[in-house]
């Protein structure tokens, strides 16, 4: 399912037009970058969490050459499936 099968889907079963569904996913979406970026977690109870993390420095290999290279530190986007979300995806009640 892309974006745009999503959005025909929230409008469909909200009952809402296409453009407030777009509005609402654009929205929600821009609202979970935003606090990640700060470095809270957003917790949708059942969904997930989205979350940042902290990926260390570290020397890696130029799979062409074999030369040693650096590898800079850098922040990671984390999401976590809640137990709703996974027990669905593996069938379970």
């Amino acid at each position: 399912m892309n974006k745009a099968e999503l959005v025909e889907k929230i409008a469909k079963d909200a009952d809402i037009s296409k453009a407030s569904a777009e509005r609402v996913l654009n929205t929600s979406i821009e609202t979970i970058i935003k606090a990640v970026t700060k470095g809270d977690k957003v917790q949708l109870i059942g969904f997930g969490t989205f979350g940042s993390g902290k990926r260390a420095a570290r020397t890696g290999r130029n799979p062409k050459t074999g030369e040693a290279i650096k590898i800079a530190a850098a922040k990671t986007v984390k999401f976590t499936a809640g137990k709703a979300f996974k027990d669905a995806v593996n069938k379970r009640k």
